[in-house]
C-alpha cells in the first residue's frame, strides 16, 4: 500500500518521506526522557539501523510505524513532527505472539499529555481492523512504563500476563515485556 495516510481531527499519520522526516523524528524523540523505557538514546548508527528496519517492515507488510504530524492548523505544535504511531508484526526473538499485529507509538516530550498518542492510536487500531484485516492487535511495553500501558488500558486493551516474555536483546528492566491485547470483536472507539 503505497503512500499510506490517515487523518484525524488534529493529526496526520503517513508514510515516511525523505531525510527531513527522519531527521525531525530523530531530533525530537532521541532524548533521554523519550527513550527512558526503550533502552536509552540511539547513536547515529543505531538510528540508521532502526530506520532501515522500519522501512523494511513497511515494504514487507504494507504497514509500519507511520510518521505522526500535527496538522498545520495553528494548534499546539502546528505542522510539527510529533513522533510515530503504527503497526508492525511482532518480531522479538522470544515473542509470545510472533507475526501478529503489534501497535506501537513514540512521541516527543513536548507533545505528551495532550491526547495526541490516544488519537493516533485509535486511528491505528481502526486501520488494523478495517484496512489490514487484523483479528487481534497486541501491544508490548515494560511494567515500569506506566504512560504506555496506561494508554493501552485507555484504549480498552486487556492485560495478558500469560503472554508476557523476556526479550534477550535487552538488559533489565527493558527485557521484561508485558503484553496487552485487543481482539477485533471487542474493539470500540474509547471515549
Amino acid at each position: 500500500m503505497a503512500d499510506f495516510r490517515l487523518e484525524t481531527e488534529r493529526l496526520v499519520l503517513r508514510d515516511w518521506g525523505g531525510d527531513e522526516d527522519w531527521e525531525a523524528f530523530f531530533t525530537h524523540t532521541n532524548t533521554p526522557a523519550v527513550m527512558r523505557w526503550l533502552g536509552g538514546t540511539y547513536s547515529a548508527e543505531e538510528f540508521g539501523k532502526w530506520r532501515e528496519r522500519v522501512g523494511g517492515i513497511t515494504r514487507d507488510y504494507g504497514h509500519g510505524f507511520w510518521l505522526l504530524e500535527r496538522k498545520p492548523d495553528g494548534g499546539h505544535l502546528s505542522g510539527e513532527v510529533l513522533g510515530f504511531c503504527g503497526l508492525k508484526r511482532a518480531d522479538a526473538p522470544t515473542s509470545s505472539v510472533p507475526g501478529e499485529f503489534e501497535i506501537g507509538w513514540r512521541m516527543r516530550e513536548d507533545a505528551w499529555g495532550r491526547g495526541y498518542a490516544k488519537e493516533a492510536a485509535i486511528a491505528t487500531m481502526n486501520a488494523a481492523f478495517e484496512v489490514f484485516g487484523a483479528r487481534e492487535v497486541y501491544a508490548m511495553t515494560i511494567v515500569e512504563n506506566a504512560a504506555s500501558w496506561g494508554l493501552m488500558e485507555r484504549l480498552g486493551m486487556e492485560r495478558r500476563e500469560d503472554l508476557d516474555y523476556v526479550d534477550p536483546r535487552f538488559d533489565p528492566p527493558w527485557c521484561d515485556a508485558v503484553t496487552y491485547a485487543m481482539p477485533r470483536e471487542k474493539w470500540k472507539v474509547p471515549a
